[in-house]
């Protein structure tokens, strides 16, 4: 663990195969380490010192806090979710929505469900509540592209919420990114192709930048392929805001507007047209 403020390096510990995943828990205070040893770890970074392991039923692929709830996926399909006041128990026992094995998850930000992706393209959501009034699954098909009349299947790498939003970016094998509206149940828009895969990526804390890592994930086995690259870009709400769209009555409301511009403002003759989609008016005066 790094000191940002004496720039010191403190060991914390160590697993027996390799670390997966790191996230950090402010309502607990602890971080939460995942790895292919089948376990999970707390650690106390005031210490730093183990708070506890906790075995899991396969190696661990991807976890993901939500407020006091974790949520870990692991070989087999499977997703666990954990009470960090309590680690005692497994909350909840569950099998993954997609066929085939989990790459990985994030927490949605009303801390109501989660994210969750799979080697075979698509991305699922999924909510903590086990009511069957809420468990309302459904799935994208995310990374998919028609390659000489073949359509190839892209694993999906990595997801991350935008904080402002609730909307979320998906990197996957493809070389694309695209950002969906999780509500809608829509794809919002989709970046340039990458020079390789996306590994990894993540929105800043204000949502106005994201950072993209590019890195071959050896999907086609040891070949050659573009070097690694991080990058970074400024994001619009125009990319990653929901689009509302316009309802009859704001549609009426804004023509009988219109009505009374082009009667007052444009005596002389003009063009006038509204996007009902997204509510802008344009206005050009001859």
């Amino acid at each position: 663990m790094l000191d940002l403020n004496t720039d010191q390096e403190n060991f914390a510990g160590t697993h027996d195969a390799p670390i997966r995943c790191v996230e950090y828990c402010p309502e607990v205070n602890v971080m939460v380490i995942g790895s292919w040893d089948q376990t999970v770890k707390l650690w106390d970074p005031r210490t730093p010192c183990n708070a506890g392991t906790f075995s899991q039923p396969e190696k661990v692929y991807t976890l993901s806090v939500s407020g006091v709830w974790l949520i870990v996926g692991s070989a087999g399909r499977r997703v666990l979710v954990w009470d960090l006041r309590n680690m005692g128990y497994v909350q909840q026992r569950r099998e993954s929505s997609l066929k085939y094995q989990t790459r990985c998850i994030r927490a949605i930000l009303n801390k109501q469900g989660y994210v969750l992706s799979s080697i075979e393209g698509p991305v699922a959501v999924e909510y903590l509540d086990p009511s069957p009034e809420v468990q309302k699954k459904y799935a994208f098909k995310c990374h998919r592209l028609k390659e000489n009349n073949i359509e190839q299947i892209y694993p999906v790498n990595a997801i991350s919420f935008h904080n402002i939003h609730n909307t979320f970016a998906t990197g996957g094998s493809d070389g694309f990114v695209n950002i969906w509206d999780p509500f809608k149940k829509k794809r919002l828009c989709q970046f340039q192709r990458y020079p390789t895969s996306i590994a990894s990526l993540a929105f800043s804390n204000d949502g106005t930048t994201l950072a993209i890592a590019s890195s071959y994930m050896y999907e086609m086995h040891d070949t050659e392929h573009p070097e690694d690259g991080i990058f970074i870009r400024q994001v619009t709400d125009a990319e990653t805001n929901p689009k509302s769209p316009c309802t009859w009555q704001d549609f009426t409301y804004l023509s009988a507007m219109l009505m009374i511009i082009k009667q007052f403002v444009l005596p002389n003759g003009g063009f006038i047209t509204i996007n009902k989609e997204t509510r802008a008016i344009l206005i050009l005066i001859l």
